[in-house]
């Protein structure tokens, strides 16, 4: 019985390649749609009328990302704890940053970019998702004693989101409040914080978003026009309305790679917010399976690599591995979810798919910092030091 047991640990893979495998494959989809839907726009709008413009752009941003997430992976669990409290300091002096016109950009009224020259613009808020799942891990470690007390376990953690969303809604950036506060309420809860006084809050969160959409003009019309987009197809509803008619014209298999029609200036956002739509389109319900198959792969094996991690009493390691299957698990379902009409409209992309520098880097950090987690486990079991 011993032997066997000692072959199983020494047979374990290093890696958990069903996880590195979904994630390629997303990346790898990912690229070939960000040139599918991007081509016809790139040549009619980039100086030099190239219709690869954005494909090369968005294999710069792979490459930088795997580079960077190489890098993020060598850095072992402890040393990132360590580090959590810094990288979520310089994320909110970042957002800070952002909101200065010398300093960030403006893009269709609002302020969420920091220009880096050839690099493109990067945007601080997908950098504070990958801070706030470091740093909200550490604090719920650090604060487990104090978990069953809303004063000394939520409420210093409640005043630094606050601070941070104040930031977010003065760029304003709904979509990424919703996530980044997810993220910190979501580790809270999976680090023992009370049940009760977690769905009390809760509820009393989704008022307050409520009342954010209720009390905006902006917001409101974006809520009525997901509800009947075809109510008003050429103005508050030509997003969705639009992204409607794509997939449906895709049916079951699609109309061919590079067959669409709603990426010829019918559909906005087409290669980074809309681009599922481009994929149900080209690819059918078949290819939107698939995406929605490799996410929802993806988002369970970090749930239990963390849990795994639990079990061996890395807390802090755990809570870092969920985190991750929270922003990406509910990054996607927000941008499928806009996408099919389901949700309304929302400046979220599709992890590891959509166009854009600063969401992929981010991305490929995440799932290094996951892939980590899941290394180190192995090795423990192993019986070897990570």
């Amino acid at each position: 019985m011993f032997h066997n047991a000692a072959l199983k640990r020494t047979a374990l893979t290093p890696y958990d390649w069903g996880l590195v495998f979904a994630a390629t494959g997303l990346l790898v989809i990912g690229l070939v749609m960000v040139f599918s839907a991007s081509s016809t726009v790139a040549e009619a709008k980039s100086a030099a009328h190239e219709h690869t413009y954005y494909l090369v752009r968005h294999a710069m941003y792979l490459i930088i990302g795997l580079g960077a997430g190489y890098a993020a992976f060598q850095v072992p669990t402890p040393l990132w704890q360590k580090m959590s409290p810094g990288l979520f300091i310089i994320g909110a002096v970042l957002l800070l940053l952002v909101l200065f016109p010398f300093i960030g950009k403006e893009v269709n009224g609002s302020w969420r970019w920091i220009p880096l020259g050839p690099l493109g613009n990067f945007q601080p808020s997908e950098f504070m998702k990958f801070a706030t799942i470091l740093y909200a891990a550490d604090y719920t470690v650090r604060k487990a004693a104090h978990m069953q007390n809303l004063a000394r376990g939520f409420l210093p953690m409640f005043l630094v989101m606050l601070g941070v969303g104040a930031l977010l809604l003065m760029e304003p950036d709904f979509g990424g409040l919703v996530v980044i506060v997810s993220i910190a309420l979501a580790v809270l809860f999976l680090g023992g914080f009370n049940a009760r006084l977690f769905f009390g809050l809760f509820g009393l969160l989704m008022i307050g978003f409520v009342l954010m959409v209720v009390l905006s003009p902006y917001r409101l019309e974006r809520v009525t026009s997901y509800l009947y987009p075809f109510k008003d197809p050429y103005g508050a509803g030509y997003q969705l309305s639009n992204a409607l008619i794509a997939l449906g014209r895709g049916e079951i298999t699609g109309v061919g790679l590079g067959d669409s029609i709603g990426k010829l200036f019918y559909l906005p956002e087409s290669y980074t917010d809309f681009l599922l739509a481009v994929i149900g389109e080209e690819m059918g319900l078949i290819g939107v399976l698939v995406v929605i198959g490799l996410f929802a792969w993806l988002t369970w094996r970090a749930f239990s690599i963390g849990w795994q991690a639990s079990l061996m009493g890395r807390n802090y390691a755990a809570l870092v591995a969920q985190g991750v299957g929270v922003w990406i698990g509910l990054q996607a379902f927000i941008n499928m979810g806009v996408n099919l009409g389901l949700l309304p409209t929302k400046g979220l992309t599709l992890p590891l798919m959509s166009y854009g520098g600063s969401g992929i880097v981010a991305n490929c950090l995440a799932l290094a910092l996951l892939l980590r987690v899941d290394y180190e486990n192995r090795c423990l079991m192993k019986g070897k030091r990570a």
